[in-house]
């Protein structure tokens, strides 16, 4: 990526172009990840959305994006909020939802084993799933140095960062001047239908799934204490991920590169949360 810039000489009163290169992995980084974006968009409106239409005012809905920055896990505290769930029953449920991001951490440090403590800590915050995703791919496909690391993978994170705050502070304006009739809550468990689909693609993530989401609407159609019917169901869902997992044959089983049971412990929790709608 190339940028030029006018330099003017004094001495010969003539006008040269020069021609600054972005570093090569911040420039392979912008262009690996500008396809992502088409995606993350829509979701980032949506929640700044939900969040509003969920009774939070605008600074909450921005602050919470800041602090959380992680979408599924946002709408699912925005609406159990909404719905004056106890602010502990909202962290865990947020907590567990991101759960995957664990196994990602421990994936992806040796890569980041000698980085600056400083450094550790703000790759730790910007960690997502698309982040990670093309990192490793990255990481694989050429032996980087350190800088080249870091410069690649802070440039995809802090990328996405920027993109999804600026549309979430956009669906906060946007949500708090659509009429509440409009109903924007109807975005949200169209989003999460549309996450979980593509990921239901083993039986184990099958089994988390419908039981996981079963669980989950027994517990809200029944009121289950303290709102834990989510938290529940997602628990059911992943012993039923496990039970069915420990009767298919390995010649079936997703390979640790798919991140197999990132998915089976976040899909019932995903289907689950399609019921609080």
């Amino acid at each position: 990526m190339d940028t030029s810039v006018p330099v003017y000489h004094p001495h010969t009163n003539q006008v040269s172009v020069s021609t600054r290169r972005l570093p090569a992995e911040i420039a392979r980084g912008l262009r690996d990840v500008a396809p992502l974006l088409i995606g993350i968009i829509p979701f980032g409106l949506v929640a700044g959305a939900a969040a509003v239409e969920s009774g939070l005012r605008p600074s909450q809905a921005v602050g919470l994006s800041v602090i959380v920055f992680a979408g599924a896990s946002q709408l699912a505290v925005i609406d159990l909020l909404g719905q004056n769930a106890t602010l502990s029953i909202a962290v865990i449920t947020g907590v567990v939802i991101n759960l995957r991001i664990l196994m990602y951490s421990a994936s992806i440090a040796p890569s980041f084993q000698s980085f600056r403590p400083r450094w550790k800590a703000i790759a730790a915050y910007v960690l997502t799933d698309q982040a990670y995703a093309l990192s490793i791919s990255r990481y694989a496909e050429k032996e980087l140095s350190r800088t080249e690391r870091r410069r690649y993978y802070l440039t995809v994170a802090f990328t996405l960062w920027i993109v999804w705050q600026i549309c979430t502070i956009a669906g906060v304006v946007i949500g708090a001047q659509v009429p509440d009739e409009w109903g924007l809550g109807f975005a949200v468990p169209l989003v999460f239908l549309s996450l979980l689909i593509p990921a239901a693609a083993s039986r184990p993530a099958i089994a988390a799934a419908v039981v996981g989401g079963t669980v989950g609407t027994v517990g809200t159609v029944y009121n289950f204490p303290f709102n834990l019917g989510l938290i529940t169901g997602g628990a059911a869902g992943v012993i039923a991920g496990v039970v069915v997992d420990s009767y298919t044959e390995t010649s079936d089983e997703s390979s640790p590169e798919d991140n197999h049971w990132c998915r089976v412990s976040t899909l019932p929790l995903r289907f689950g949360l399609l019921s609080l709608f």
